[in-house]
Order: structure tokens, then sequence, then C-alpha cells
């Protein structure tokens, strides 16, 4: 199911409800797996319709049934996205994992410690869709310079090159046909 409402910046709208849906939850979380439904799919299912946004195209459907054992940036969690297989009224996929991160381009002591951080891939079944964005987790001396709602900040950061990895895992499931699998 490929519409013309599946652009980047349907992607990136999600992404960003997703980002704002894990950070409410905290930090030192599992993995959490979105499917990206289209959003007039989900009105007539919905008790109160009116409490999605229209002007979504897409809207997350959180996948309560990751297995609890999955680490964030295992080869396990890979391996279990990439043998999913999503119907085809899954427009897309979005998946947020906490990792440790190296920023390489930071200089001093501290850029040789990897730094705990959010990862979000998300993709969409045309193959050209795609987003990975990183949140850094601030650190106690960043949130107290900040001031007393630095914990609300959300900054991120992305660009192209980003986890192919994991982009070509979730990109797989979006591949396969759920019928066609034994």
């Amino acid at each position: 199911m490929s519409s013309p409402a599946f652009t980047q910046p349907a992607l990136n709208r999600a992404m960003r409800e997703a980002v704002e849906f894990v950070h409410a939850e905290g930090w030192d979380a599992a993995p959490t797996l979105f499917a990206l439904v289209p959003t007039e799919l989900l009105l007539d299912s919905l008790p109160d319709p009116e409490a999605v946004s229209a002007d979504a195209p897409l809207s997350l459907v959180v996948q309560d049934n990751l297995p609890e054992h999955l680490e964030p940036g295992s080869e396990e969690l890979a391996d279990y996205v990439a043998r999913l297989a999503w119907p085809p009224q899954v427009a897309g996929v979005i998946l947020a994992q906490e990792i440790l991160f190296r920023d390489t381009s930071a200089t001093g002591p501290e850029a040789q410690q990897p730094r705990p951080a959010r990862l979000f891939s998300g993709v969409l079944r045309p193959e050209d869709v795609e987003q990975t964005l990183l949140q850094l987790r601030p650190t106690e001396a960043e949130l107290e310079a900040r001031g007393p709602f630095a914990q609300d900040d959300i900054e991120l950061r992305g660009g192209p090159g980003v986890a192919p990895g994991v982009l070509a895992a979730l990109r797989y499931g979006l591949e396969q046909d759920p019928d066609q699998l034994v």
C-alpha cells in the first residue's frame, strides 16, 4: 500500500511523534516498535475518531508484543525485526532503542567515552523514504546548567548513512509477504 501522502514529510512527522512518545516513557526503556498505519484506516475503528489528527497521514501503532529478552542494539533485536512481515496496510515502521553512542566529531576527554542515546530509525514502503534520528541522553551537569525543565528538551541529530543496518532490517520486513511465510 503506497500513497503519495506517504512521503518524507509524513515520515518526519511520524518520527517526531515516536520521539515524543518514547521520551515521555523515560530513559532506561526496552526497545519500542511502531507500525505506521494510514490514519484513514483507523478512523472507523476508534472510539473517538476526532482525537486523531486528521492532517497526520500516518498514525503510530505501538507493537506491544516484543519479546522482553531483546536488548537494544543487539543482534537478536536486529534478527527479530528483520523476520517480521508486515501486512500491506502497514505503510512503514519505526524502531526506537537505547544505545551507546561515541561522537567522533567531539573533542576532549569526554569524546572518548560513549554516551547513552536513543536511536530512532524509520522507513516507509517507497524505498527512498527513511530517517534516522539520535537523541543523546543529557548528563546531570547538562541538565543542571539548562535549568529546572531541561529534561523536557529534546535535542535530535540525524543525517544520511546513520544506522544503515537497522534501516535495512526494517525495510526487509516491509518487503516480505506475510501470506507467503510459514
